[in-house]
């Protein structure tokens, strides 16, 4: 018997459509096994297997079903059991309208197209609206009779839903707008406020005709631009700021801003706005007039308290300048008929006002945050410790102090110095407020300061912070006394007894470490100051007190000295030539670089004034450095502004000294760097090939 030689099977393409073709019969499709198609229906699933679009032949006059892989999501049930049959079968629900669209092409030989043509059909269980471009084209037998129709399509439904839920969108947004538009209508006719709806970019869609009263914009000016046209330049940042927040769904409270006026004038608007998912409403009311009175009683204020500290100032200062001029006076004729006996408590009187003085400055500086700090880690409790015994003498005996300390050791961020004599200025007001005797605690706890609007407008920031209590059971203070506690110069103690600047010392040292004081008292309650303290996360090292041996002599070591004031550089000029030093001067900074620059001239030290003219004495460091690596520096600072604090001012190698300052400690000083450069430089391999002069 003769055996046939077996063929591949086909379709010989991958795939589960393929498959299904392949598995076609006489039993289960009216166009029986592949083996028998035509060549022209083979040669078109051929190309249609193998394409990525989306496509399904309708074969004969029954419409027989055939699709690709790409094809069978678009049916979803219905697939593979429509694989090989009638369209009508499987196509049921859309059958009256899918059927003309193909007689069209296998009857009529047209080719039909359209985009996003509508279907109902039903592929998952339900009837949905569906939509496909489509591209139905005649498949050609060999005698050009028209077999079958080769259905391209996409489907678009995804397409066409969002393209209606937009404009569904649109005009759900439209009738939004008109909607409010006439609820506002109703209200801003009549509302002397700015009233605005803009995007939540800041596109103005609507304004009241308040605009064109307070600002002299129309309408027809405003809609359709941006906000920020209106805004003054310097305020744009921060109404742009606020636009963002309102994009982000937060409402603004009492925002004030500038805008424009139609004559150019400026105008102060305060606002009120609230965002919803597209739009935000906002509510402006004109408060220029109200913050020119406020600035004018600001300024009125500010006049009186400049009146009162400049007539405590004159008044104190001038005692102590009597002080001193007095007793120069007396000296001077002393001395000019030769009666130098006695001269030294005349020259102590001197002294003792000059340094009075200097205290007053100090605490002047303290109270305008303006003294220089050495802020480091300071242990609260030894430091309270060690001044309870000088604080039982002060205080008397009809006082009784009580210390109140944490277990644990306790660390803060602040000058010791300072912190300490906050703590005695702070005692020694309870103890004048208890003039018959009382407790006076001191107390120390660490507290956790969470975020608040209040602190935020005390500029109290929020974090772990060293609390120092001081209370007392003395009269208390009245709500008048309590709100000026903190005016400098402002005491209820007799004449004589009380400069005022005890409290605005504490207040200024409290607000220059970063840190917060506040008063609790009433009358007959007493009285408790809370000085807080932001909280040190490390212990400092251990300082020992230096101890001072006798005046040191140089050893003609060369010192350049810059300093603007005549007197004080006579005086620096004086004290070194004293001391064995020979010395450079310079009145500024651009007249000490030509020493610096010339490397033939030895320097050994630098000493600097820090509010010099022009260039500072930080710079003038720095431009040192440059020419002359690691030149001790010492500056001199009576008020400076750049050196508030020390450890941020200070590099290496750099070390200050405050205005006025005593002779033995400026001369111990001077030795104490040219020490340590020394040893630094013995250290090194010896490199200086400067001659001196």
């Amino acid at each position: 018997m003769h055996q046939a030689s077996s063929s591949p099977p086909w379709p010989a393409a991958t795939g589960n459509a393929a498959t299904c073709i392949r598995a076609l019969d006489a039993a289960n499709s009216p166009l029986g096994p592949p083996d028998t198609w035509p060549e022209a229906l083979r040669t078109v699933v051929d190309l249609m297997l193998t394409s990525q679009a989306q496509i399904v032949l309708f074969w004969g006059p029954q419409y027989c079903a055939l699709y690709n892989d790409a094809y069978s999501p678009t049916i979803g049930d219905k697939h593979p059991a429509a694989m090989g049959r009638p369209g009508c079968e499987y196509w049921t629900e859309l059958w009256d309208d899918l059927r003309p669209l193909l007689d069209r092409v296998l009857i009529g030989g047209e080719t039909v197209a359209a985009r996003d043509r509508p279907f109902q059909i039903n592929r998952h269980g339900h009837m949905e609206e569906v939509f496909f471009d489509i591209s139905y084209s005649p498949v050609r037998l060999p005698d050009g009779t028209v077999g079958g129709v080769l259905c391209i399509v996409s489907e678009t439904t995804d397409r066409v839903n969002a393209t209606r839920r937009l404009a569904a969108s649109e005009v759900e947004l439209e009738q939004r707008v008109e909607e409010r538009t006439r609820d506002r209508n109703r209200l801003w006719q009549l509302s002397t406020d700015l009233l605005v709806v803009m995007s939540l970019e800041g596109r103005v869609i609507a304004v009241n005709p308040a605009w064109f009263a307070t600002l002299g914009w129309k309408e027809s000016e405003l809609v359709g631009g941006s906000i920020l046209d209106r805004v003054a330049s310097p305020d744009t940042r921060a109404v742009s700021g606020e636009l963002m927040q309102l994009a982000k769904g937060n409402a603004a409270s009492r925002f004030e801003c500038r805008l424009r006026h139609k004559d150019g004038s400026l105008r102060v608007l305060s606002w009120t706005a609230v965002p919803d998912d597209h739009f935000v409403h906002a509510v402006g009311r004109d408060v220029t007039a109200l913050r020119a009175s406020e600035q004018r009683t600001l300024h009125g204020q500010k006049m009186e308290a400049i009146g009162q500290l400049t007539g405590g100032i004159a008044h104190d200062f001038n005692n102590m300048l009597q002080g001193i001029t007095g007793a120069l006076e007396v000296i001077r004729r002393r001395i000019a008929i030769g009666r130098t006996q006695d001269l030294d408590r005349f020259v102590e009187t001197a002294a003792t006002s000059a340094q009075r003085a200097a205290a007053l400055v100090q605490r002047l500086l303290a109270f305008s945050r303006r003294q220089s700090l050495d802020p480091r880690p300071v242990d609260v409790n030894a430091l309270i410790r060690s001044m309870e015994e000088l604080m039982r003498r002060s205080l008397g005996e009809q006082v009784r102090l009580c210390v109140n300390l944490t277990p644990t050791t306790v660390l803060a961020v602040g000058d010791e110095s300072q912190l300490e004599s906050a703590i005695l200025n702070l005692s020694i007001n309870a103890r004048d407020a208890m003039p018959r005797g009382g407790d006076l605690t001191i107390s120390t706890d660490e507290v956790v300061l969470p975020p608040s609007a209040q602190r935020e407008i005390d500029g109290v920031l929020p974090g772990r912070y060293i609390a120092v209590r001081v209370a007392d059971t003395g009269t208390g203070m009245t709500p008048d006394v309590l709100a000026r506690a903190f005016d400098p110069f402002f005491t209820t103690k007799p004449i004589g007894q009380g400069t005022g600047l005890g409290l605005s010392m504490v207040y200024g040292f409290a607000q220059q470490s970063r840190g917060h004081v506040q008063i609790d008292s009433a009358p007959g309650r007493g009285t408790t100051v809370t000085l807080l303290l932001p909280r040190a996360t490390q212990a400092a090292a251990r300082i020992e007190a230096p101890i001072l041996d006798p005046l040191p002599q140089g050893n003609g070591e060369f010192v350049l000295v810059v300093e603007d004031d005549p007197s004080v550089r006579l005086f620096v000029l004086e004290v070194l030539a004293q001391h064995g030093y020979r010395a450079l001067e310079a009145a500024d900074g651009n007249a000490a670089l030509p020493y610096l620059i010339e490397q033939r001239l030895h320097i050994d030290l630098l000493i600097s004034d820090v509010g010099l003219p022009g260039m500072n004495g930080r710079q003038l460091a720095e431009q040192a450095r440059q020419y002359r690596p690691g030149l001790p520096v010492l500056f001199m600072t009576g008020y400076a502004e750049y050196a508030l604090n020390r450890s941020e001012f200070l590099g290496e190698g750099m070390q200050m000294i405050s205005k006025p300052f005593a002779l033995d400690e400026f001369v111990h000083k001077l030795r104490e760097m040219l020490r340590e450069r020394q040893t630094a430089a013995a250290a090194s391999v010896p490199a200086d090939t400067a001659y001196r002069l």
